[in-house]
């Protein structure tokens, strides 16, 4: 049955407006649609209280400290929560929100299980909850890596666990719907849109099983008594197991948009619908990459880490798929709009669109990351930089600004279409996109800047007094409070835009639609076994297997010597 307003009607959460509105989803209702809306709700609770955290991390650099007036303990009981919230809550609650509406959207119905949809939104709420408490209460003070031996309550790991959960239930509806859309369409391949959608969630459930395996089987024991002692070394190896991947769960859903809605909001069309699945496979078959964190670790044989390097250097190719795809897109829509010569469709973008200049702007940093990138996969050049600041300035480009920045870019749609509301203070919207830009293009700067001269992270600057060039730094950090004041502001002005958004008195008074971009050599131009989800997925089972068991055999015994600490 097609969708009518009395199918879907304004969200009960907020005050209705004055008249009805529709989304372009058949058959979806309103209650299909509220674990993703509440899902996107806490991934934009997480985001606040990140960007919040960010600001007293760079203060601190210019020796302007407001812990106390915020009721913190110390400078790292505020970087773990920045972390935590950013690159677990914030980062896995938009893909369990964005990949779950991408997937009905892709095969044009709901969500097989309802029930298994409201699951993942409870386990996300809970385990943000529990996690929550314990950073809070100065009882999980372990930073976003939660290295071993440092300790903490044993209710931020189930709040962890209960995260990591909420995603394979996502994923679980996801295969559950594929198989009923394949009952009725058995000759027909994967919708691409659906298609990313699964590969993304399947790469991050397997990638998971490191993490799963430390947290289970060694730190939940551990923290209730039950063993003494950890191997913290081995834990870092199944923490870097998930650890690199995770930044491709950061990253895909992203993709998703830019591959296939950027270019539609920008006029053009994507190229191939086969590079596009081949992109995302590359992710997907490439998982264990994540010995190249672990270089200058002792008890990882060279085989493991040559390995790591060469596969990382590998990932180099769906990005390089990645920048022809999007940007050929964006230039047919610039060169559609009137756009001359070399560059000349560039201007011609829709700039004043706050959805389309956020994703643009959120590119070129990452242009900037992914370079800086391939100097922290280098087996010799990461040991100029390993540990240093130049890392953060590095995964601020990434992470912190092509992720965060293009979500911000997405809810400027993805709000509206949510709540049947329109957009508030679009030049607004507009002007938080380049201030965010400008923050971090300052804000790495000084980040790299100071790694190079050996500024440490992760260290409070005050205690790192003990270092011959601290005096050196001023520049550095200047820089870094600078940048990061800005990314603040701009922080403040997305949320002054959602706000003003969700409590607008305005309706939409048309369908919302989704702008998913037409494909010029679509999925009958492209290889059927790219579908096979099945062997895609085993294959990258084995490559990890071999990689890790290498790893893990050069490791190999395990000891468990290592009591917990509480440091600060």
């Amino acid at each position: 049955m097609s969708i009518t307003e009395e199918r879907i009607t304004p969200t009960e959460d907020v005050a209705a407006p004055p008249r009805a509105w529709r989304v372009d989803l058949p058959g979806v209702t309103a209650a299909d649609l509220r674990p993703v809306k509440w899902q996107l709700y806490l991934a934009l609770v997480g985001l606040f209280l990140g960007v919040v955290m960010g600001l007293l991390q760079a203060l601190e650099r210019v020796d302007i400290y407001l812990y106390d007036v915020v009721g913190l303990k110390s400078y790292y009981q505020g970087l773990t929560i920045h972390g935590v919230v950013l690159a677990i809550v914030f980062t896995f609650t938009f893909a369990n929100s964005f990949m779950s509406l991408t997937t009905m959207k892709g095969f044009g119905r709901p969500l097989v299980s309802p029930a298994v949809a409201n699951t993942g939104l409870w386990l996300a709420w809970i385990g943000t909850g529990l996690a929550a408490w314990a950073m809070l209460t100065n009882k999980a003070t372990v930073l976003f890596t939660f290295y071993s031996p440092m300790k903490a309550t044993t209710l931020f790991y189930v709040g962890a666990v209960f995260l990591v959960l909420s995603t394979w239930a996502t994923l679980l509806n996801q295969l559950l719907t594929l198989h009923a859309w394949r009952k009725d369409n058995r000759s027909e391949r994967i919708p691409l849109l659906s298609f990313t959608s699964i590969v993304t969630m399947i790469m991050w459930t397997l990638a998971s099983v490191g993490i799963a395996i430390e947290v289970l089987g060694f730190l939940i024991p551990w923290s209730l008594g039950w063993i003494d002692n950890v191997d913290p070394q081995f834990n870092r190896i199944l923490f870097w197991f998930t650890g690199h991947p995770i930044v491709y769960f950061w990253l895909l859903p992203v993709y998703v948009s830019w591959y296939l809605m950027l270019p539609k909001a920008a006029g053009g069309k994507l190229y191939s619908d086969g590079l596009a699945r081949l992109a995302f496979l590359f992710f997907l078959v490439l998982l264990p990459v994540g010995v190249h964190h672990q270089f200058t670790d002792p008890g990882i044989g060279e085989q493991a880490k040559t390995m790591s390097f060469l596969l990382t250097l590998v990932i180099f190719v769906p990005s390089m798929i990645t920048a022809f795809s999007v940007i050929a897109g964006l230039e047919m829509g610039g060169r559609s709009r009137g756009g001359k010569g070399i560059l000349g469709w560039i201007p011609k973008l829709p700039w004043g669109d706050p959805s389309v200049s956020a994703q643009l702007l959120a590119g070129l940093a990452f242009f900037l990351g992914g370079a800086s990138g391939l100097i922290n996969a280098s087996l010799t050049l990461n040991l100029v930089v390993h540990n240093s600041s130049f890392i953060p300035g590095h995964f601020h480009l990434t992470v912190g600004t092509a992720v965060a920045l293009s979500i911000m870019g997405i809810c400027y749609w993805l709000v509206p279409y949510l709540t049947g509301k329109r957009l508030a203070l679009r030049r607004l919207a507009v002007l938080q996109g380049w201030l965010w830009l400008a923050g971090v293009l300052v804000f790495s700067r000084g980040q790299m800047a100071g790694g190079l001269e050996g500024m440490p992270r992760r260290t409070q600057i005050a205690d790192a007094v003990y270092l011959d060039n601290f005096s050196g730094w001023d520049l550095a950090n200047t820089l870094t409070a600078i940048g990061g004041t800005m990314m603040f502001l701009s922080g403040a002005l997305f949320f002054v835009v959602m706000v003003a958004t969700i409590f607008n008195v305005r309706a939409v008074d048309t369908t919302q639609r989704m702008p998913i971009t037409e494909t010029i050599h679509g999925p009958r131009e492209s290889w059927k076994f790219l579908d096979r989800l099945g062997i895609w997925s085993l294959i990258a089972v084995v490559l990890s297997v071999l990689v890790y068991g290498i790893t893990i055999w050069h490791y190999w015994p395990i000891e468990l010597n290592a009591p917990g600490v509480r440091v600060w």
